[in-house]
């Protein structure tokens, strides 16, 4: 299926408003996130080179600042959307850094990379929505390089960010709510914790602080 008749065809149009307004809301309210997490990321897991994965990309702004902030590594920008992985490409050209960002579609439950090929996985806010998280954990722990990490979640990087961009964000939707804190408040942390401890039998810690909630998955080197 090609752009247009993935834009035009009936199943997909809802798809793609979404995409488009996901796209809008990443380069303006939510731009500042981005390379604050970007950092945090790095500073947590202490991985700046290699091969980066970022899952549900949405229009890869993660990917696009991780990038910015890591000369050294290469990384795959994964969405399950046809239509968000061609946005993402145009905002990774628009940014001069197709050598480096590679768009592809995916599903992170059946994550089609090698074993042990990825040194560090990251995404923001689509944990959330996933089906299954053990298989998708499983999986991501199964492509992570021996000492490779992960740093996935939800949040703003900050509590002043978290401040500005929920202020923000509520004035265009008054019950708008970040899906990190409705995790927190549902008590599904220590649904997670069990779900990753059978997994990597301990190798891992949940930040919940002022950053947001992170799963940072450590794979033994």
């Amino acid at each position: 299926m090609n752009i247009n008749e993935c834009i035009n065809s009936g199943g997909v149009i809802f798809n793609r408003l979404n995409a488009l307004g996901m796209n809008e809301l990443a380069k303006t309210v939510f731009a500042p996130v981005y390379p604050v997490i970007s950092r945090n990321a790095v500073e947590t897991t202490g991985i700046k080179s290699g091969l980066g994965l970022e899952l549900g990309c949405g229009p890869a702004m993660f990917s696009i600042a991780m990038a910015k902030e890591n000369p050294d590594m290469e990384i795959i920008a994964m969405d399950f959307s046809e239509i968000s992985r061609y946005i993402a490409e145009v905002n990774i050209a628009s940014e001069g850094l197709q050598e480096r960002i590679f768009s592809i579609t995916g599903n992170v439950h059946a994550l089609s990379l090698d074993d042990g090929c990825v040194d560090l996985v990251f995404s923001r806010g689509s944990m959330f929505f996933w089906n299954d998280l053990k298989m998708a954990f499983s999986e991501i722990y199964r492509i992570l390089s021996p000492g490779g990490a992960t740093y996935i979640g939800g949040g703003f990087g900050n509590r002043a960010l978290e401040e500005e961009i929920t202020g923000k964000m509520r004035k265009l939707n008054p019950e708008w709510s970040c899906h990190a804190k409705r995790f927190h408040e549902n008590g599904e942390i220590k649904s997670l914790e069990r779900i990753i401890e059978e997994i990597t039998n301990g190798s891992f810690m949940i930040i919940n602080d002022d950053s947001g909630i992170w799963v940072v998955l450590s794979k033994p080197a």
